[in-house]
């Protein structure tokens, strides 16, 4: 039996970042205490979430992996608790400007890094102007924790991503995320939507899925959003373990079997059955009557 305990937490964040690594960091000593063996943390915790307004001043708040304090900072962390953490980061390579997430493993050893691979644009999530597609394409990363495949917030609503995770060897899924209010929606509440869809990646795939979400109302030049939370935990069937609320810092947990995840995702014949031939319509550019004007 591989038994993993996996956790979540979520913040409220504001511009100073030393400020928000001292409460990540309470939370994570604090669980890993508890055991965790794998902690999630929220995308972008550095600051506030910039991307709400158009603005490339923005634009400083990146930094090269190499030698980045953040980095170095999450790095001693995991090795004092004994903990997996994944870190996500606005990285600067050269001119290129990435969403990118740093892989530590429980010894404080950097495993590699991925670049978010699907870059959001709508109001209030103005990410294109920010961040160029990545290019690493989708990761697994072997850690101490197991083997952790992991997206970036708007990779979460891709079946595909997910999909070719798991087929890489993923064992858990892991999301940080931004996402809350739509300002050019205010009626809509998207919460249960996001939940459903990576549960349903879970279901899917029978692999757990781990989703941590920031909180806090946040103000920009031009866009405000409220971040809902509701960080969650799911088993492989895509059941929720765990679940934090919209508005309070939290931390989560779940236990999960490793071993006993892998005898049901065998045994279920999802993946015995798969249809590799009929799939053509996957690898071909998206029909014009499915796009919009903001999905470009």
């Amino acid at each position: 039996m591989r038994q993993l305990i996996a956790a979540a937490v979520q913040i409220s964040c504001t511009d100073e970042i030393e400020a928000n690594l001292d409460k990540l960091e309470h939370h994570v000593r604090a669980v890993a205490r508890r055991g965790a063996q794998l902690v999630v943390l929220q995308e972008l915790f550095e600051g506030v979430y910039f991307c709400m307004d158009e603005d490339k001043r923005h634009n400083v708040r990146a930094r090269p992996l190499d030698g980045h304090p953040t980095v170095a900072r999450m790095a001693a962390l995991a090795r004092e608790t004994g903990t997996v953490l994944p870190v996500s980061l606005f990285e600067r390579d050269g001119s290129r400007l990435f969403n990118t997430l740093v892989m530590i493993d429980a010894d404080g050893k950097v495993l590699g890094h991925y670049r978010k691979s699907h870059i959001p644009n709508s109001p209030g999530y103005s990410e294109k102007l920010y961040f160029a597609d990545g290019d690493t394409g989708f990761r697994v990363f072997e850690t101490a924790a197991g083997k952790i495949g992991a997206g970036v917030c708007w990779d979460q609503w891709f079946p595909e991503a997910a999909r070719a995770m798991v087929l890489m060897g993923a064992e858990v899924l892991v999301y940080p995320t931004a996402i809350g209010s739509e300002p050019s929606y205010p009626g809509w509440d998207s919460r249960d939507h996001w939940q459903r869809v990576m549960q349903g990646h879970a279901g899917a795939n029978l692999t757990p899925v781990i989703a941590a979400n920031r909180i806090g109302v946040e103000k920009g030049e031009m866009n405000e959003v409220v971040f809902y939370g509701s960080s969650f935990i799911t088993d492989h069937t895509g059941a929720k373990l765990a679940e934090a609320d919209r508005v309070s810092e939290s931390v989560i947990t779940a236990a999960l079997d490793l071993d006993e995840i892998a005898a049901a995702r065998r045994s279920w014949g999802v993946f015995r059955d798969r249809r590799p031939d009929l799939y053509q319509a996957l690898l071909e550019t998206t029909p014009e009557r499915l796009l919009t004007k903001d999905a470009a």
